[in-house]
């Protein structure tokens, strides 16, 4: 079975994580496709990590990685990427 992983980086978009897994998970189920949403945490200082618990909590197709400082979105992307 494959299924389609979508490497999101998040750097303090903690206000846009439930809208942003709830507009992806709906656009994918609406078109059957299996798939995973990979968040990853760039070392963001506001509630993103919080916010991606919680939703890894309710939805495990959701999953997340979080870096302890800012490393960029290129470095971000490459983690989402060798997890996925």
């Amino acid at each position: 079975m494959s299924i389609l992983s979508v490497v999101i980086p998040a750097y303090n978009e903690g206000a846009m994580l439930h809208k942003t897994a709830n507009v992806v998970s709906t656009i994918l189920e609406e078109n059957n496709i299996d798939y995973e949403i990979v968040f990853v945490n760039d070392g963001s200082k506001d509630r993103t990590l919080e916010i991606l618990k919680e939703l890894a909590k309710e939805d495990d197709r959701v999953v997340y990685l979080s870096f302890s400082k800012n490393f960029g979105k290129e470095a971000a992307m490459y983690a989402g990427f060798c997890n996925a």
